[in-house]
């Protein structure tokens, strides 16, 4: 069995900037004071950014303060991705279609997003119900910790024994790869976010692609041509 951890933003979709501007705005309906202009986002868990965001704009990082804001995130995502033309990134749907009919892959999600946040994200471009369990950012600040949460969760509904070298992490940052490590697990790397594929060249994923209509290869060593393998 394969387990297939999928990023979301810049690796399945392409919000065009939707909750990065609801975070803010969020933030400054809750807060009452203008969001820090600068907050690195890339990779990174959506309880790590707020707790930047708190710290920069003088919050206190407490558990009230987040779930508040928490909430009003959510009401503002789905609201700004209603506005924007955010799109689902080239070769997703092919490649997660094809996955989806084997029954030998299961197919998750390791991402900073929230679980609502995933929810909403992926929902709003139709591509939701591919994914099974995941790992999600709303009580990490580390991306590694959302790796073996996703671990765990893949464990609890897979009803197959783990082998680590057919476990996968898919994303668009060197964080990405890092994490994949940090389980034992392997890595592709696409080069459809903020990171340019140089850098992530450096990082030393298994493949590296410069979008998912490329995954060819990856599929051919999974062993694509074996749609319903053992």
């Amino acid at each position: 069995m394969h387990i297939l951890f999928f990023d979301i933003d810049g690796t399945l979709i392409n919000t065009c900037g939707s909750g990065l501007t609801a975070l803010k705005i969020a933030f400054t309906e809750v807060f009452g004071t203008p969001a820090p202009e600068e907050v690195a986002t890339a990779g990174r868990t959506d309880r790590a950014i707020a707790r930047d965001l708190f710290l920069g704009g003088g919050v206190e990082d407490s558990a009230e303060h987040w779930h508040r804001f928490s909430e009003a995130y959510m009401r503002h995502l789905t609201h700004q991705l209603a506005r924007r033309d955010g799109h689902v990134l080239p070769g997703v749907v092919a490649l997660l279609e094809r996955l989806s009919q084997r029954d030998d892959v299961a197919l998750g999600l390791l991402t900073g997003n929230t679980p609502e946040g995933a929810r909403i994200k992926l929902g709003h471009f139709g591509i939701d119900h591919y994914f099974r369990f995941g790992g999600f950012g709303d009580r990490h600040l580390d991306r590694n910790a959302v790796a073996q949460a996703a671990l765990e969760a893949a464990r609890s509904a897979v009803d197959h024994a783990l082998s680590l070298d057919r476990v996968w992490v898919v994303g668009d940052t060197p964080l990405d790869i890092r994490c994949a490590r940090h389980i034992g697990a392997r890595a592709v790397a696409v080069a459809t976010g903020m990171v340019p594929k140089p850098d992530l060249a450096e990082a030393a994923p298994d493949f590296l692609l410069d979008d998912l209509s490329q995954a060819e290869p990856w599929l051919q060593w999974l062993g694509q041509g074996r749609s319903n393998a053992s």
